[in-house]
């Protein structure tokens, strides 16, 4: 059994590895690097992650270049998946779950027709966007 004075002596190491994880969002980048290797698929992963790695490093002078695995098709397909009576609208549940899905914890929670449950293709898209380049930036700085 480990001797209760060890596991003492570990802990402020221990606050001191998470409180570093946290603010260099480490785990946010390896979730992101995972993903994008997952999704690519490429023939020499270590290279990918290096050239992966420059591209995020770029992306923190220009946030908008971020690199994303979803682009405005993917979020429009979504929408027509959550849309599929072609109402031309989802509701502000269907939004804020779809935008929880992506992975998104900063995104608009009240968007505009979230009051009157009728978020349209071009809020859907432009919020999910916003949603999705804010998260990559995140990795990048």
């Amino acid at each position: 059994a480990t001797e209760p004075t060890k596991i003492m002596e570990n802990w402020p190491r221990q606050q001191e590895a998470e409180m570093y994880l946290q603010k260099h969002k480490i785990r946010e980048l390896f979730n992101n690097l995972s993903a994008q290797l997952i999704f690519e698929q490429p023939n020499d992963p270590k290279a990918f992650m290096v050239e992966h790695l420059k591209t995020l490093a770029g992306s923190k002078a220009a946030p908008e270049k971020a690199p994303c695995l979803f682009d405005d098709s993917n979020l429009t397909a979504i929408f027509h998946m959550l849309d599929a009576a072609g109402r031309g609208y989802v509701t502000k549940n269907q939004y804020a779950e779809a935008m929880e899905t992506l992975g998104l914890s900063h995104f608009d929670r009240y968007p505009p027709g979230g009051d009157n449950d009728m978020i349209t293709l071009d809020t859907f898209v432009r919020e999910g966007r916003k949603g999705l380049t804010k998260q990559s930036a995140t990795y990048s700085g």
